[in-house]
């Protein structure tokens, strides 16, 4: 049977960390950030976690 391909959209959209969580990026801070205050702004800053009921999909799609 032949490998199972890594999703391309995942990823580029989610990374593992060395002890095996996946991280994602934080929603809300493309454009449009003028009127958003400044602890949102800082809030959407570095990586959030992928929820528990999700890592059981993203971890497929990344063939892990």
């Amino acid at each position: 049977m032949p490998k199972m391909k890594t999703h391309s959209g995942a990823k580029k959209r989610f990374k593992v960390t060395g002890s095996g969580k996946l991280m994602r990026r934080k929603a809300g801070k493309n454009h449009l950030m003028e009127h958003k205050s400044g602890r949102f702004k800082r809030e959407q800053q570095g990586r959030g976690e992928v929820a528990p009921a999700d890592q059981k999909q993203v971890r497929k799609l990344l063939g892990l």
